[in-house]
């Protein structure tokens, strides 16, 4: 069976080679169609790791959010919850604890409000709070910053930034070591100053545990664990889901469990359905050259009609004849796929360059395994159901009335 087979596919190529350009003219459909493909496929997948990388550049893929429900909806209209749950500092601490993958935990809440100096300045600002100790970009400090022992001592420290020196009224910035702000009611020593060249507006900087249940509520924190693998997050998800219910009544309805891998599948699936629909789209073009395949069979049962009366009159069966014309029209299609994907190829080599200088975007084509698969899978159904009927209508002429065919 399996000389049979490579003897026909080797007959195949020989009447390719010899009606090349013959060939070439009834596939050109097929080339356009798989070019056509190849290129959408390409820039699509280009597209959707350019999103991934945009995505994971802004938040890390190993993120768990974890988030009080402080609002219910009443006829469409989203209300502030009267009472609801808050985890505090001493839970997030236990919670940390009763994990057993490695996840490193990051509990903050930000709010506003005027700060006042000792020598009465005011200064509007944003005060962050954090349970972490402060991790400055910049190791151009003056001072120091705060740590975890801090945190957990709730130390009433506070560190502050450039913006915020400059709108004090302050030029030699170590004057601030040192000195006592109050804010919100709370009175706060200045340990260091961070020089933040990017933020423009006043910031401080002071442990989480300084802030009342009260204040706690009315500035809900966020609350998240970075996972120390991707493949961590649907254990770490469990264990939170169960801990929650352990330590708050009715924790599905008070909490929410968030990952941004929900963000990864939504621009999977959004790009799938552009894929898909973009590829029945430019399909139509290789139905177009199957068709065309079609043609050059049946045109060639015609003038073949001798010699497959020859070959049935010397022992072929109608299985031998029928595998000659679907080697044939499998090795046209293979032959037209080939051409549509170096086309495919070059032609994204030319898009991409044109893409960037309009866009003025870090963007590429992307030629993954999928897409050559794809192309291979085309070049073999477009033979098998566009050569059938040729192969069935050559393998059903009687070989007497073949032979006798001029």
């Amino acid at each position: 069976m399996f000389q049979k087979i490579s003897n026909s596919f080797a007959l195949a190529f020989t009447n390719i080679r010899s009606n090349l350009f013959h060939t070439f003219l009834s596939v050109l459909g097929i080339v356009i169609g798989v070019a056509a493909l190849v290129s959408i496929l390409s820039l699509i997948d280009g597209m959707e790791q350019f999103a991934r990388a945009q995505i994971t550049q802004t938040t890390s893929l190993n993120a768990i959010l974890i988030q009080s429900n402080a609002h219910k909806v009443i006829n469409g209209v989203r209300i502030k919850k009267d009472t609801f749950f808050v985890i505090d500092y001493d839970h997030f601490a236990q919670l940390e604890h009763a994990l057993t993958l490695p996840a490193r935990g990051i509990y903050r809440t930000s709010l506003s409000g005027e700060v006042k100096l000792e020598n009465g300045n005011r200064v509007g600002a944003y005060g962050w709070t954090s349970a972490s100790a402060i991790r400055p970009d910049t190791a151009k400090i003056i001072g120091t910053v705060y740590q975890l022992e801090d945190v957990k001592n709730r130390r009433k420290v506070v560190v502050v930034n450039n913006a915020f020196c400059q709108a004090a009224g302050i030029n030699e910035q170590h004057e601030l070591i040192g000195q006592k702000i109050n804010f919100l009611g709370k009175e706060l020593e200045i340990i260091g100053v961070v020089p933040e060249p990017k933020i423009t507006s006043p910031q401080i900087y002071f442990p989480i545990t300084l802030l009342s249940p009260s204040e706690l509520f009315e500035h809900v924190p966020t609350l998240y664990l970075d996972a120390g693998k991707t493949e961590d997050i649907p254990i770490l998800k469990e264990q939170i889901a169960r801990w929650l219910d352990q330590n708050y009544a009715q924790s599905k309805d008070n909490f929410t469990i968030q990952t941004n891998d929900l963000r990864i599948e939504q621009a999977t699936k959004g790009f799938l359905l552009f894929r898909v629909i973009m590829g029945l789209i430019v399909g139509i073009s290789v139905v177009v050259g199957g068709i065309g395949v079609m043609n050059v069979l049946l045109i060639s049962v015609t003038e073949r009609t001798a010699e497959i009366g020859i070959r049935k009159a010397t022992g072929a069966n109608r299985r031998d004849i029928i595998l000659l014309f679907l080697a044939e029209s499998m090795a046209v299609s293979t032959f037209g796929s080939l051409l549509g994907l170096i086309s495919g190829v070059l032609g994204t080599m030319v898009i991409i360059p044109i893409v960037k200088a309009i866009t003025k975007v870090p963007f590429q084509a992307a030629y993954t395994l999928n897409t050559f698969i794809i192309i291979s899978i085309i070049s073999v159904v477009v033979g098998v159901v566009f050569g059938t009927y040729p192969a069935i209508r050559a393998s059903r002429l009687d070989p007497v009335e073949a032979i006798r065919h001029e």
